[in-house]
């Protein structure tokens, strides 16, 4: 199985730890990674609200450079994912022409998460699997994009998705029922309107509390930062409880496969989440 690699930036910087798992158990699974030649931002952040033909352009530029290798594009970030799905669509539409080159559409744009949660992948893993997490409880949180519009991202049960607790399964671990997996957590407004980030947070995080939760598994860096940056203030505003780890779903994968230098992962969090694993036994 092989992959043109679209990283984006944010997973060579303040996500290094989900790039990092993502190529270690990718190596492991026999998924061979070939990163795009030259890519660029996909434009993610502001770029789509400030010009829409630049927003395309760049995201288009990405799939039309991927497009001469015939491999489909695995992009890890729900944002670049977006981008590129609407990238992948409007280009369809004759936005190629605006570029000035054809692009044909043939490779698909792949998100990660729904890589590992295909059946012969899942098939793959848990023949693998030598540390199972074990009593591990969990919340999986998709967030916006991962699903989101479905006529976009071709998620038949996006309004309750099932695939990233059917992986968690399968590494041993214990996927709880909760109702905000695919509530949005602010991160657009993060600096703009912080306090309305701030309540969404709290709202993630009481639910994941009143779930039974130790921990959330995410597939977004964005997601990822917001809910680990923020609730060190809403603990103290609540003045009790305490802060939960929010793994990238490669993690734990990696745990579980005892793959090398995981330690190493965990310790770029904002929550740490060192203490929680050796209490399962699985540091």
């Amino acid at each position: 199985m092989m992959f043109t690699y679209y990283p984006g930036c944010s997973l060579h910087g303040t996500a290094r730890e989900f790039g990092e798992s993502l190529q270690g158990i990718c190596k492991a699974l026999e998924v061979e990674l070939h990163e795009l030649e030259d890519w660029n931002c996909c434009g993610a952040s502001s770029g789509h609200a400030l010009n829409e033909k630049l927003s395309i352009a760049l995201a288009a530029r990405n799939l039309i450079i991927a497009e001469r290798d015939e491999r489909d594009i695995l992009v890890p970030c729900a944002a670049c994912y977006h981008r590129m799905k609407v990238a992948h669509k409007t280009l369809q539409q004759g936005f190629d022409r605006t570029m000035g080159e054809h692009y044909s559409g043939r490779n698909h744009v792949v998100l990660a998460m729904d890589l590992f949660s295909d059946r012969d992948i899942l098939a793959r893993i848990a023949e693998r699997v030598v540390k199972p997490l074990k009593d591990l409880r969990v919340v999986c949180y998709y967030g916006c994009l991962t699903v989101r519009p479905p006529d976009l991202t071709e998620v038949k049960d996006h309004e309750y998705p099932q695939h990233m607790e059917r992986l968690m399964g399968q590494l041993g671990a214990e996927p709880l029922p909760w109702s905000y997996k695919t509530d949005c957590c602010g991160g657009g407004l993060s600096l703009s309107r912080p306090e309305t980030t701030d309540r969404l947070i709290r709202t993630l995080y009481e639910g994941a509390l009143e779930a039974g939760a130790e921990a959330f598994v995410v597939g977004c860096p964005l997601c990822q930062v917001n809910i680990e940056a923020r609730q060190a203030e809403i603990v103290r505003e609540m003045g009790k409880g305490f802060s939960l780890p929010a793994f990238y779903f490669t993690e734990l994968i990696g745990l579980a496969l005892a793959i090398k230098g995981a330690e190493g992962w965990l310790k770029r969090h904002m929550v740490d989440p060192i203490f929680l694993l050796r209490s399962k036994g699985l540091l």
